[in-house]
């Protein structure tokens, strides 16, 4: 088996990389399929999510992995041969790993906020997936209610050449204060908006990756 890996990577701080990594991971979970996660921000928040989700006894079918630097092709090449998925969260301002991360993935998830500074911030992260000829999906994330900036947007980056998801994950608490916990927002009964959202991109995901 050798399994499909899923990069998300911004050059901006702040875009929600760890959220959507966190969230996705459990929705990919619960499709039936293995996942791990490789967190190679020095950060580290993804870990902390991952140490606060093993106390509640939850993380069954994901296996984690922290690791910086040379490592992380290997690691990746040997956790791609134990797991359907594995998400990796990039840290911003590093080109060296997120270059790694970029070549080791079939699809780089590029999440972006309504915002100017971060749209411009999305064009070292495309320019990267195209050297390395790998397919960039944005994702609108953390996106207000009547946004009329998201359409504005999703023209701009038909413009820079970049694909984008049909799914928009919208600017919920929920997500926060699931990650808190260690949980995320597709557990814990009927699955509210947030869920739905994420569960709809997990799909879209599944689909372009060809899973």
């Amino acid at each position: 088996m050798v399994g499909t890996v899923i990069t998300v990577a911004q050059q901006k701080g702040g875009a929600g990389k760890t959220t959507l990594v966190a969230h996705l991971a459990v929705a990919f979970v619960r499709t039936g399929r293995s996942v791990a996660t490789v967190d190679i921000d020095p950060q580290a928040s993804l870990t902390r999510w991952h140490e606060e989700r093993e106390k509640t006894s939850s993380a069954t079918g994901m296996t984690h992995s922290h690791i910086t630097g040379w490592r992380t092709a290997n690691e990746v090449d040997r956790l791609k041969r134990e797991h359907d998925l594995v998400l990796i969260d990039s840290p911003p301002h590093a080109e060296t790993e997120a270059r790694l991360a970029v070549r080791s993935a079939r699809l780089v998830l590029v999440p972006v906020q309504l915002s100017p500074m971060d749209f411009w911030a999305t064009e070292p992260t495309l320019t990267l997936a195209r050297q390395e000829g790998t397919q960039a999906l944005v994702v609108l994330n953390r996106v207000p209610p009547r946004a009329r900036l998201a359409d504005e947007l999703i023209a701009r980056a038909g413009e820079l050449g970049a694909d984008v998801a049909d799914t928009q994950i919208g600017n919920r608490i929920g997500f926060a204060d699931a990650m808190l916990r260690g949980r995320s927002v597709v557990e814990g009964g009927r699955a509210g908006r947030a869920g739905q959202e994420i569960e709809a991109l997990a799909e879209e995901i599944l689909r372009r990756a060809g899973h």
